[in-house]
C-alpha cells in the first residue's frame, strides 16, 4: 500500500483574501497568519526555518541575514506583490531557493490611483473634502477660493514605462495630458504612436519640461533616489510629483524640503521610503494641503488582491509538480 505523498508547508505571512486562504488550505499544508500583524523577526525566522514554501509580503525583509536561517526544505519563496525588492534574490538563488512574484495584476488598479492622485493634488480634493465635515464652508461659494490647477493640455513625465506606466499613460491622454516617458528601453514605436508619447534618453531634460511627474518604475540599486535632491530642482515651481511605485525612488527629505521652499508646488504619495513611518515633515505639509498622503492603496481593490492570492497559488502548484513556475524572478530581470 502506497503512502500518500506529503502535502508542502506553506507559510503565509499576512492575511489574504478568504477565497485565497480557503484554497490554499485545500492544496496545500497551509499555516496562515490570522492576525494580519506583520510577523517578528522570530516568527520570520522560525517561518523560514521551517516552511518549504514561503509567501511574503512586501513588509516581509527578506535579506542576507534572514536567509543564511533558511531550513534545508525551503526551495520557494511565493511573494505576493509584484516587487521584489524586499528579497535578496540573488541570495536566494544561490542556496538554490526559487523566488516567484505577481505581475500584472496590478496594472490597472495601479493606473487608476495614479490618476486620481494626479486629479486629487491638481484640484486640491482632500483639502476640499475636509471642509464640509469640518463645518468651515461658512462663507459658501467663492469666484476665488480653494483655485486649482486644470490638467487638460498639461505636460505628464512618465519615469518608467512598462505596463503600468502605460497604463497611466492611456488614461492621462483621454484626460488632454501630453505624454512625455524616460524609461531604460525606448517602448516600440507601434505604442509611442498610440499615446502620442515623446521619449526623452535624458531624464534631466524631462523633469525641466513637464508640469506632472508620476513615479513608476520599480526600486532597484540603480533607482534608489533616482529623483535626487538635484534631479528635482529641475521641477519647474508649479510641478506636481506622484508617486505609486516605492518610496525608496524619491529623496523624501530633498522632496519636502523644496515643498516647503515653494520650489515645487504639491505632491501625491501612496509609498514612503521607511513604511509604514512616514516623515513628519511630509505629514505637515498634508495638513497643509501642500501634499496628498495615501496608506500604500495603489492596487488595494478586492479584484487585484485575489488576483494576486490566484497567481501565488499558480506559481506554488506548478513548482511543486516539478515545473517552472511562470513568474519566476531572475537577478538579471531586476
Amino acid at each position: 500500500m502506497s503512502s500518500l505523498k506529503r502535502k508542502p508547508l506553506v507559510v503565509v505571512t499576512r492575511r489574504l483574501p478568504d477565497a485565497v486562504e480557503t484554497r490554499m488550505r485545500e492544496l496545500f499544508d497551509t499555516r496562515l497568519n490570522h492576525d494580519d500583524a506583520p510577523l517578528s523577526q522570530e516568527a520570520l525566522s522560525t517561518a523560514i526555518r521551517e516552511a518549504d514554501v514561503l509567501v511574503p509580503t512586501v513588509t516581509d525583509e527578506i535579506g542576507a541575514g534572514l536567509l543564511a536561517q533558511a531550513g534545508p526544505n525551503l526551495r520557494l519563496i511565493a511573494n505576493f506583490g509584484n516587487g521584489v525588492d524586499h528579497i535578496d534574490v540573488a541570495g536566494a538563488l544561490e542556496r538554490g531557493i526559487t523566488v516567484t512574484n505577481t505581475p500584472g495584476v496590478l496594472t490597472e488598479d495601479t493606473a487608476d490611483m495614479t490618476m486620481a492622485l494626479i486629479l486629487a493634488v491638481a484640484r486640491r480634493l482632500a483639502e476640499g473634502a475636509r471642509i464640509i465635515p469640518d463645518d468651515d464652508w461658512t462663507t459658501g461659494w467663492s469666484p476665488t477660493w480653494m483655485l486649482g490647477r486644470r490638467i487638460t493640455g498639461k505636460r505628464l513625465g512618465i519615469v518608467g514605462m512598462g505596463r503600468i506606466g502605460q497604463a497611466l499613460a492611456r488614461r492621462a491622454k483621454a484626460f488632454g495630458l501630453s505624454i512625455h516617458y524616460h524609461n531604460r528601453r525606448r517602448v516600440p514605436s507601434h505604442i509611442e504612436e498610440s499615446l502620442d508619447a515623446t521619449y526623452w534618453e535624458s531624464l534631466d531634460q524631462m523633469l525641466a519640461r513637464v508640469d506632472i511627474v508620476s513615479v513608476n518604475c520599480p526600486h532597484t540599486p540603480a533607482t534608489y533616489h533616482l529623483l535626487s535632491a538635484r534631479r528635482l530642482k529641475l521641477l519647474k515651481p508649479e510641478a506636481i510629483v506622484v508617486n505609486t511605485a516605492r518610496g525608496e525612488v524619491i529623496d523624501e527629505n530633498a522632496l519636502a524640503r523644496l515643498i516647503e521652499g515653494g520650489e515645487i508646488s504639491a505632491a501625491g504619495l501612496d509609498v514612503f521610503e521607511q513604511e509604514p513611518a512616514v516623515s513628519p515633515r511630509l505629514v505637515r505639509l498634508a495638513r497643509t494641503g501642500k501634499v496628498v498622503l495615501l496608506p500604500h492603496m495603489g492596487s488595494a481593490t478586492h479584484e487585484s488582491r485575489t488576483d494576486m492570492g490566484e497567481k501565488v497559488i499558480i506559481n506554488i502548484k506548478t513548482f511543486m509538480d516539478g515545473h517552472r513556475p511562470p513568474d519566476r524572478i531572475l537577478p538579471s530581470m531586476l
